[in-house]
Parts: C-alpha cells; sequence; structure tokens
C-alpha cells in the first residue's frame, strides 16, 4: 500500500455534499460521514419506513454472499465495486477468514474510502483499496491496483453490492457487461439493487436518491435479472435480500417494509 501519507482532506472532498458511500455509512450508524450526509440519512429515513433495515440488511447479505462465494464456491479474487466505507465484516474480512490469502480490491469513487481502506489494510497485502468511477471499467479493470493484482485468467467474483442501482439507464447496460466479459468461466457476479415490485416507497426511494445524490434508479426483478447476462443464478436465484440464504428463518410472506427494498443475487459463469 505504500508509506506515503495521504494528503488531508482529499482535494476532490466537498464537505457540504453527501455522497453515496458517507449517506451509507450513515445510515448504517457509521462516524465516517458529515453532517450533511446524516441530515440526508435522516430525512431519507423518516419519509422511507424501514430503510435503516434494508442498509443493514444490504450489509448482512453481502457476509452471506462473500462467506458462500470463498467457501463453497472457492473463490480467491473479489473486485468489490462501489465498496463504501470500510466497517464491521468488510469483503476482504471475510473472504480471508476462508482464505487467508484471497485477493480482494475495494473501488470507490469517494476518496475518503481509500483515505481510510489504506489505514485499515496498511499490513494486508492482499488487499487493495483505490479511487475510480465505476462507470468506467477500462479505467478500474487497467489500473495498476487491478491489473496484475487480480488474475482475470483464473475465475474471479465481480461485486456490485448496493451499486447496480447508482448506474443510469444509458449507461448501466454496456458497464455491467464489460466486467461480465472480463469473467473467464467458473467466475461469479454478485450484485444487489433497489427493487421496483410495485411498492411505492421503492421509487420513491429510488426519487430521492436521484435528488440528492444525482443517480438512483428503482429496477424491476426482470430488469435487474437482465444485468446477469447469460451467467446462471445459484439458488435461490435472484430474490429479497433477506431471502437470499439467510442465517436463520425468514417468513417470505411476512416481509418488514426494508425487507422489500431490495434484492439480491449471484450467477456463475459456465
Amino acid at each position: 500500500m505504500g508509506d506515503e501519507t495521504p494528503e488531508w482532506p482529499p482535494a476532490e472532498l466537498d464537505f457540504n455534499k453527501p455522497t453515496i458511500a458517507r449517506a451509507y455509512d450513515a445510515l448504517l450508524g457509521g462516524k465516517d460521514n458529515f453532517a450533511v450526509d446524516r441530515a440526508l440519512a435522516d430525512q431519507t429515513a423518516e419519509l422511507i419506513p424501514g430503510l435503516r433495515e434494508s442498509a443493514i440488511e444490504n450489509r448482512k447479505v453481502l457476509v452471506r454472499g462473500v462467506r458462500y462465494l470463498a467457501r463453497d464456491a472457492g473463490m480467491d479474487q473479489f473486485l468489490d465495486l462501489g465498496s463504501g466505507l470500510p466497517t464491521v465484516e468488510n469483503t476482504h474480512e471475510v473472504a480471508q477468514r476462508e482464505n487467508p490469502r484471497a485477493r480482494v480490491v475495494y473501488v470507490d469513487i469517494d476518496p475518503l474510502v481509500s483515505v481510510h481502506g489504506r489505514a485499515l489494510l496498511a499490513n494486508n497485502d492482499v488487499t487493495k483499496v483505490m479511487t475510480a468511477d465505476v462507470r468506467d471499467p477500462a479505467a478500474v479493470l487497467s489500473a495498476p491496483e487491478v491489473d496484475g493484482f487480480l488474475d482475470f485468467s483464473r475465475p474471479a467474483v465481480i461485486m456490485l453490492v448496493g451499486m447496480l442501482h447508482y448506474l443510469s439507464p444509458d449507461v448501466v447496460d454496456d458497464v455491467v457487461s464489460a466486467y461480465r466479459d472480463v469473467l473467464v468461466p467458473g467466475s461469479h457476479l454478485f450484485m444487489t439493487s433497489l427493487v421496483d415490485t410495485g411498492l411505492p416507497q421503492q421509487q420513491e426511494l429510488a426519487r430521492i436518491t436521484r435528488e440528492n445524490l444525482e443517480e438512483g434508479y428503482a429496477r424491476t426483478p426482470e430488469e435487474i435479472q437482465a444485468q446477469f447476462g447469460d451467467f446462471a443464478l445459484v439458488e435461490p436465484g435472484l430474490t429479497y435480500t433477506a431471502l437470499w440464504r439467510p442465517d436463520g428463518p425468514v417468513d417470505p410472506a411476512n416481509l418488514a417494509p426494508g425487507e422489500q427494498l431490495g434484492m439480491a443475487g449471484i450467477a456463475v459463469k459456465l
């Protein structure tokens, strides 16, 4: 990771404008956010019942998904796109608990993520963090933190967990297909997204997100599933995050409002 002391505050950091990573951190009850991020999180949570629970559930499904990928699917390379700020049970912690040599690269557009990530990972030589725009796959995949560190001639995992709904309709197909195309058979794509199943709060959350964070789109299950291309979804397929391999019993017929805001799925390239 290098010994250089990062510039603080990073030149790109705008204390007066909320970011996706910091607003999500605020929803999770984290401390790596500013007043503007907390204000957005509080305002949105008041309007959308169960939003904080949904954010927590998205984090839980990340843990379950990475655990499945590292332990059951034997994956040892992870590209976590739109990773957000470090919190408990990060991708590298879950994956490296199963395989200490599993390689993980975090990518986020918020420079604060890199600042915190580099401090957290100072003594971890199999995990890297970089500041980049997920919407530019060519730049991400050719960056020194990725190219040569992850070996895409072998099976790997690309993650768009809590990120797919920030890709606008005019770029989402090209962006996701570019990441899919770099993967060889045996690789996996792990995605979660704000979903539109007809509940008013789903589109309302998308609208508030667009107004405050520039991007935010609730997609139908069919639209989300289309982003997996010809990859084969693993059981239980694309489903509400709370129902994706839960650690305990969950009643599908009695989901709370926050458990109906997002869906998750993992697919394998055959």
